[in-house]
């Protein structure tokens, strides 16, 4: 079998201008990886116009209910599956509209699932069943960037008119991108040669976290800073949160507030859009929907009541 040379890859080489790790003391060893991490929030710091660019095109995507597939394997599969199950729940976010494929199915979730990842065919069958189009987008996410899955998959989402980001930690000229964004994040060499759950990984979580949050932001999901869009019956911590939130933002005393919620089935920005516009719930929710959901936009005439 002939195996191909990855060597040259920024991810595969190794940093021979430093001591390696394990010439170090713990100590000394501590402060080389917290360096190390300062190069990743460096690396999502220079990837910014890209990383814009894919807020952008997540937007309209999911403006217009569209679904984004996030594709990855190994590392970078866990982190783009954790990203996207978490919006829901944080954001309200429609799980319908967020779909996740590690190479290798669900096991690969908790234990490596090796060889799966070499399957482009694999990555073009996730996009498949889930009969991605014009309306939709994929996202996928390699560090090293070659990974036969994650490209299968980005291939036949382009092929099917779908919009694609990739996002790799190695850059354009030792692995092009055919994908309509392309999100470079360049960390150099990792502390332990090859090892990219490592400042790689730190990188690829962060540039995620970053493109979620301000897709969510831009669809009224964030109101001064607050998540107005969750549902706060979920447990007793998010019961005593949308109290709070509703109170602060009402502004009304916690007694009316949980009136509001009551009312409002548990939903922040229609318990808050009710107290603004002193309407009942399904008011508030239709003039919610006239803005598009953003909490901001509505035509204030609460003057504070308790």
């Amino acid at each position: 079998m002939s195996v191909e040379d990855r060597g040259h890859l920024l991810t595969e080489q190794l940093d021979a201008t430093r001591p390696p790790l394990d010439a170090l003391s713990i100590e000394d060893g501590l402060e080389r990886l917290a360096e190390e991490d300062a190069q990743a929030v460096a690396a999502v710091e220079a990837a910014r116009p890209a990383i814009a660019a894919a807020v952008r095109l997540f937007t309209r995507v999911l403006g217009a209910n569209g679904r984004i597939l996030a594709v990855g394997a190994g590392t970078s599969g866990r982190l783009a599956t954790l990203d996207f199950s978490e919006l829901p729940p944080t954001f309200g976010a429609d799980p319908e509209q967020f779909v996740a494929a590690i190479a290798g199915g669900p096991t690969a979730l908790t234990r490596a699932v090796e060889g799966a990842e070499d399957d482009a065919e694999a990555g073009a069958r996730a996009v498949q069943d889930l009969d991605l189009g014009p309306g939709d987008a994929c996202l996928g996410v390699a560090a090293g960037g070659t990974t036969p899955y994650v490209h299968g998959a980005l291939d036949e989402a382009r092929a099917r008119g779908a919009g694609t980001v990739f996002m790799a930690c190695v850059s354009e000229d030792q692995v092009p991108s055919t994908a309509d964004v392309s999100i470079r994040l360049l960390c150099g060499p990792e502390p332990v040669q090859g090892s990219t759950r490592m400042k790689a990984g730190t990188a690829t979580k962060l540039a995620l976290n970053a493109l979620s949050t301000l897709a969510m932001v831009q669809l009224g999901k964030v109101h001064g800073g607050r998540m107005v869009d969750v549902d706060t019956r979920a447990n007793v911590k998010l019961v005593d949160r949308g109290l709070r939130l509703v109170s602060e933002l009402g502004p009304v005393s916690r007694e009316r507030a949980a009136e509001l919620l009551e009312a409002a089935e548990g939903h922040v920005k229609t318990a808050v859009a009710m107290a603004w516009l002193r309407v009942d719930a399904v008011e508030a929710r239709h003039a919610l929907e006239a803005v598009e959901g953003h909490l901001g936009r509505l035509p204030r005439e609460d003057q504070g009541c308790s």
